[in-house]
């Protein structure tokens, strides 16, 4: 939208749509469209928009949201039950939940620790059932119903009455102690709002991921017990620990920039035994603050080093307070002084290079960070449907390393380009795993191409032609990347269904064709799956009268939700293979 709105609580916006009456829900979509095009001026924590010549909407944010219904006022003849209330809300980017300060440490708190980097799946009241409560199967069922709404509609269809049913459970789910899939159900209203915006940020993979998760786990959470149950609920907010005094190397820094409406940077550390730590400074912003965010001090004591400075620099700080995933805590106790750093080829950053690439990658796909830290020499480059990648040859395995983010103000694809014109340069990186059926991650940070001592965090510094040495011959024996696994005939589907609703697998045609070839290399199961989301999206039966029944959401819900949790496993599988690594087991110590 082109409004600058301020953030509207989900729970607000739910209210205002819910109490429309049902020719004006008719007409919400057409009113938040019309409401884009309107001038609005904002004076302090109040955005006043002009309706009409005659009629204002003023929205009053309070620190930066809107947290009540109260605070979107019309001057229209039908408020407060009107369209415009409604539509502004449905217009505005969606509110965060408040986040909790952290709490001090106390003298019986436990240690965590950090070395595994998983992540934090503890129930967020340490009196929580060992069974779902009532009101959380009801708020699980609930949810499943809204966004099984949303697959059936597609992203056309699910417009701000469907959004706002979905942000009425993710609320629910939240109040009732379901922060995890609270979270995942405002997620899927971004992306479709990203969607029907034409919004470049828009990617439907992250849409069909966070269908697959808010389905999954409004299916799972009824029946679920124990640790499953606690991982399922989530965590409101991720405690910290004491973790006493602590000696950190930079290693890199990478910028954020979420789709959301949240920006900044994260550096990364390590101590002198390779366990990670984080430094964040992520708030709400666009791509402006995610390219400047590098140069603010970090937010952790009294340091003056900025994020860019930290990344090359070392920092030892006292009165530490660690969450489960390493991120560093920033209380009133905490002490932080700038220390000497390390080169990546310098002990002890150089042993995060030593653990096997099997190891790394199995690491990553049992809950780990995702970070692979990789030595490899560029054969060339590959066209993919996204754009170029770089081709690498990493341990004798023939990598495609793509750009961590597409947008332009970022660096990332600007520097793939420059470092394609230099084939044949032995590398240093740090990526983040992507899993596929190849070998593939997404390039994070490099060494300098004619200064091995330096480094360059590819999404906040621009390589220059100058920074890379004479072509090299490539390696040879090098071969090209091996085309994909016909998986990709029931991935498709899968998509689609998120994209455009169930009608789009509804229309005749015949699914046998791409079951066979599934089957032929090895993939019945998928080819079932296929078979049975088509006729699940094609199945309406007739009454007594001959007239058509509405069609069964719930049957063609679960049948898209095996299809896209098989497709989400099998890709592990083919990854894990594809770099030699074993899914199932933790890294070798």
């Amino acid at each position: 939208m082109s409004l600058d709105l301020p953030p509207v609580a989900p729970a607000v916006t739910a209210e205002l749509v819910q109490g429309l009456t049902p020719r004006l829900r008719k007409r919400l979509d057409a009113g938040v469209t019309k409401l884009a095009g309107r001038p609005s001026v904002r004076d302090g924590d109040t955005v006043r928009i002009a309706v009409d010549d005659d009629t204002h909407l003023e929205l009053h944010a309070p620190g930066g949201t809107v947290t009540s219904t109260d605070a979107i006022r019309c001057g229209c003849l039908l408020a407060p039950d009107c369209l415009h209330r409604a539509a502004a809300a449905s217009a505005a980017p969606i509110a965060e939940p408040e986040p909790e300060s952290e709490p001090q440490p106390t003298p019986d708190a436990v240690p965590v620790s950090v070395g595994e980097d998983t992540p934090d799946t503890r129930s967020t009241s340490p009196t929580e059932p060992d069974t779902p409560t009532p009101d959380q199967r009801a708020a699980a069922q609930a949810m499943y119903d809204a966004a099984a709404a949303v697959l059936e509609a597609g992203t056309d269809g699910a417009g701000a009455v469907l959004q706002a049913e979905l942000l009425r459970a993710a609320h629910t789910a939240r109040i009732s102690g379901l922060p995890r899939i609270a979270a995942s159900a405002v997620s899927v209203v971004t992306q479709l709002r990203a969607a029907r915006g034409a919004d470049p940020a828009y990617r439907l993979a992250e849409l069909t991921a966070a269908l697959r998760d808010v389905l999954g786990t409004a299916h799972r959470l009824p029946g679920s017990t124990g640790p499953e149950l606690a991982a399922l609920r989530g965590a409101a907010r991720q405690p910290y620990a004491p973790d006493g005094s602590l000696r950190l190397y930079g290693l890199f820094s990478e910028p954020v920039l979420t789709a959301t409406g949240y920006a900044g940077a994260v550096t990364w550390t390590a101590d002198a035994e390779g366990r990670l730590y984080t430094v964040s400074d992520v708030l709400p912003g666009g791509p402006g603050r995610a390219v400047g965010a590098a140069d603010r001090a970090v937010r952790i004591g009294d340091t003056a080093l900025t994020h860019r400075e930290l990344s090359r620099a070392g920092l030892a700080v006292s009165g530490a307070t660690v969450s489960p995933t390493g991120r560093l805590g920033a209380g009133a106790g905490v002490r932080a002084v700038r220390a000497s750093g390390a080169a990546w080829r310098e002990d002890p950053l150089a042993q995060l290079w030593a653990l096997p690439v099997a190891d790394q990658v199995s690491r990553a796909l049992t809950g780990g960070d995702g970070l692979l830290f990789l030595d490899v020499t560029l054969t060339g480059t590959v066209r993919e449907a996204a754009g170029d990648c770089l081709l690498a040859d990493c341990d004798g395995l023939t990598l495609r390393l793509a750009a961590a983010h597409d947008h332009p103000a970022l660096p990332y694809r600007d520097n793939l380009r420059l470092l394609s014109a230099a084939p044949g340069t032995q590398l240093r990186v740090v990526a983040r795993l992507d899993p596929s059926p190849q070998p593939r991650a997404l390039l994070l940070a490099t060494d300098h191409p004619r200064d091995p001592e330096a480094h360059l965090d590819l999404g906040l510094d621009r390589l220059q032609h100058a920074d890379l040495p004479a072509p090299a011959m490539a390696p040879a024996g090098s071969s090209p990347a091996p085309d994909e696994a016909p998986l990709h005939l029931l991935r498709r589907r899968v998509h689609q269904a998120a994209s455009a609703g169930r009608r789009v697998l509804a229309f005749p045609g015949d699914s046998a064709t791409d079951s066979r070839r599934l089957g032929r290399y090895g993939f019945a199961c998928a080819g079932d799956l296929l078979d049975e989301l088509h006729s699940a999206a094609a199945d309406r039966s007739r009454d007594a009268f001959g007239r058509l029944v509405p069609a069964d959401i719930n049957r063609f819900a679960r049948t898209w939700l095996a299809a896209a949790h098989y497709t989400e496993e099998v890709d592990r599988s083919l990854c894990a293979a594809a770099w030699g690594a074993d899914p199932a087991l933790p890294p070798s110590p």
